[in-house]
Parts: structure tokens; C-alpha cells; sequence
């Protein structure tokens, strides 16, 4: 981070100031949102249709969702435990998926 003139942190991105920017980040958080639940259906549907829980699938989901909340977290509004958790939520389920995937 940069710093101000009166020592105050000036974030990176500054919203405020950019409200297109701030739409666009909204839009791209409602878009992930509709692609989860897409996969979030297509579980349900290939379990309905063979009655078998497909893991892989299933791990792709929970990274999916992850990341998007990675992605729009407000980092200047957490603190950096919830940003650790965060993390190793994601390096776990990738590694779990690399698993899953070497194995298949």
C-alpha cells in the first residue's frame, strides 16, 4: 500500500471514486455467483441420474466458490487471519483436486 500524506493508507483500488469500476467488479462477483450455481445443478442432476457422488466435481465446486470469494473480499476490511483462512481453504482443495484428478 501506498501511503497518504497524513500517514492514512490509501488502498490500491479505490471504489469511491470509480463507480463503473465498482459496477463492473459487482457484475463479474453476480456472474460467478449464476457459474456456481450452474455447477452447483449439474451435481445435483449426475447424482439424481446415477445415484454416485462425483468427488472431483464436487471439489471443483467448493474452489470455484472459493475463489470467488477471494476475489471479492474487501481485504481492507478484514483482517489478516480471515486472508490465511482463506488461503488454506484454497491450497487445500487444490491439492485435494490434483489428488482426485492424478488418481482418475
Amino acid at each position: 500500500m501506498r501511503r497518504g500524506g497524513k500517514g492514512d493508507a490509501i488502498p490500491l483500488i479505490a471504489f469511491h471514486n470509480a463507480p463503473l469500476l465498482e459496477a463492473g467488479f459487482f457484475t463479474f462477483g453476480a456472474l460467478l455467483v449464476v457459474l456456481i450455481a450452474i455447477e452447483i445443478f449439474i451435481n445435483i442432476t449426475l447424482y439424481l441420474r446415477e445415484d454416485v457422488i462425483h468427488v472431483k466435481l464436487v471439489i471443483a465446486t467448493a474452489l470455484m466458490a472459493i475463489a470467488r470469494k477471494a476475489i471479492v473480499l474487501d481485504y481492507g476490511e478484514i483482517g489478516y487471519e480471515y486472508v490465511y483462512a482463506t488461503a488454506a481453504v484454497v491450497l487445500s482443495l487444490g491439492i485435494t483436486y490434483r489428488l482426485i484428478e492424478r488418481k482418475a
